[in-house]
Order: structure tokens, then sequence, then C-alpha cells
């Protein structure tokens, strides 16, 4: 497989991610499924070609590189499956930063977002959501012991300590609506940066998605940090799924057409547990992409 590298740097506006994100490509080669330039961008030279291109942000367990230099993690395998069902057998990843997946595929960089990324009104308005593909909580990864007794983001406040984010999650949004102070939230481009940050105190600890902080203290034990207790800081649980480009509906509709079956059959759920999904990250019955892209 190859890999491409680019994207929008955490901080640059969202009016100039597009044009960065076409401008610093860079080709790594890698091994795994796809390997030539006719990896398409568009569902139409997808189904002709078999090959296709995908957007994905580095970020474990949702997508990511693994030790062997293969596209790996719940968005990838999930999405393999469901492409395998729509003919189209080989897949390039290409990262970037989180906040900057939506301006590439906007770009054509890639064919469509496999990301976990939660479903949001804002989203919505630059980019089209699969069917709710998964739930989750947000919680906190801190010091083992957790000194400071961060469990809440009123607690950050109280506290005055620093927290890392990545930058254009979820996460972000939930501190401001606590009131948290702008100074003392620091988005971050990668979860490596994160990681870091944490581990070297430079932050004391950093709001992420749940599943994400229990992968990191799991396949990070000399890091001596703890995860703390799952939670839903919005007002109903936050759901994620893949995204594509406005106006790609046809290519949406056999997506989801095919990511239904996937979970009716019971298939999703084993292709998710080896990323710590489980049967709980199943979204809930009622919940639609439409429900999720209003206020």
């Amino acid at each position: 497989m190859r890999i491409e590298i680019g994207g929008s740097r955490g901080r640059l506006r969202r009016a100039m991610a597009a044009t960065v994100a076409a401008a610093t490509l860079v080709v790594v080669s890698g091994c795994g499924l796809g390997g030539d330039d006719a990896a398409a961008v568009t569902y139409e030279d997808a189904k002709s070609s078999g090959k296709i291109k995908v957007g994905f942000a580095n970020e474990a367990p949702w997508a990511f590189l693994g030790a062997d230099g293969q596209l790996t993690g719940y968005a990838p395998t999930v999405a393999r499956a469901v492409l395998k069902r729509l003919g189209i057998n080989e897949v390039e990843g290409v990262v970037t930063d989180f906040d900057g997946l939506i301006d590439g595929v906007r770009a054509k960089n890639y064919a469509f977002v496999a990301a976990g990324m939660s479903i949001k009104p804002k989203r919505c308005e630059s980019s089209a959501f699969a069917v709710p593909d998964f739930q989750v909580g947000s919680t906190f990864l801190v010091p083992e012991g957790n000194p400071r007794n961060i469990t809440r983001f009123e607690d950050v406040t109280r506290e005055n300590v620093r927290i890392a984010t990545l930058g254009g999650a979820v996460e972000n949004g939930f501190a401001e609506s606590a009131g948290v102070p702008s100074q003392l939230v620091e988005p971050m481009a990668k979860q490596d940066d994160i990681l870091r940050a944490v581990r070297n105190k430079d932050v004391y600890g950093a709001a992420l998605l749940d599943v994400t902080a229990a992968w990191l203290v799991k396949n990070n034990p000399d890091a001596k940090l703890e995860v703390g207790q799952s939670a839903q800081f919005g007002s109903r649980p936050e759901v994620g799924t893949f995204n594509f480009r406005i106006g790609d509906d046809q290519f949406r509709e056999d997506f989801n057409r095919e990511l239904r079956a996937l979970h009716e059959s019971g298939e999703w759920l084993k292709l998710v547990e080896p990323f710590g999904l489980t049967k709980s990250n199943e979204p809930p019955p009622a919940a639609t992409t439409e429900q999720y892209c209003t206020a």
C-alpha cells in the first residue's frame, strides 16, 4: 500500500486547509493493499479500477499505520469490508491532520474519510456523513493516580491545569461549553504529540475519546498513565461514521446499504473487536445522520 502524507496543520485556518493539503502531499512507499497511481478519488473511477484512496488521521485505534507499514484500525477495516462488497478491493491511505480531513476530501485528495469522525452540524455543512456506525464517550488521559482529580472539564478550570486535545476533535467543543479558559486547552495535530506531551508532563493530561485513551494506555505501559471514567459530555451519545463529499449521493447510499448489512449480520462486531470496540459501541438503534446534523 502507498501511504500519502500531507494535509493542513492543526492551527491553520480552515480557509487555507485545502490549499495546504493539495500542496504538501508526500508519497511514501509501503506494503499492503494498493500500489499504483490508478487509485481513484471518485466512486465511478474506483468501480472501474477496483482501487480507491481514503483519508485518515493516523489516530489509533481508529485508523493508523501498523508496525508493518499497513493501514489498519477500526475505520479502514470496516471500510475494506464494505468496499469489497461494492467490488473495490484495493485501498490506498492518505494521512493528514484530523482537522484537515474534510478539506482534503473536498479537494479530491481522496474519495472519502475513514477516520472515526463524529457527526456534528458544523461538519455536515461541508461533508456528507454515512449512517451512524459507532458510539463513544470521552474521558481524560492522566498520570497514574490522577493526583489533581481531573474527571470533568470543570475540574480543569478548578485546578488550573493544561490539557491536550486533538485539533478539530469534539473535546475542544466540550471544553469550550464547560467554560474552560482557552489558554488551558492545547490542541495538537497528532496523537503521538498528545501522548508525548502528557508523558513528559508538558501538560497535565489529555481529553480524548474513551476508546482512544484506553488504547494508548494499553499499548504504552511504561508511560505510567491511566484512563478516567468514560462520560457523555454532550446532551446525547456521541456517534461517528465515515464521510463523503457533498453530492456523492450514490456512493454514500451504496456504502450505507453495505454498512448496515455488516451490523445486521454481526460481522461488524467481529471486525472492530481487535481495536477495542465492543457491542456497547454499537450506535443507538434510533440514531440517524439527520438527527446529528442538526443542532
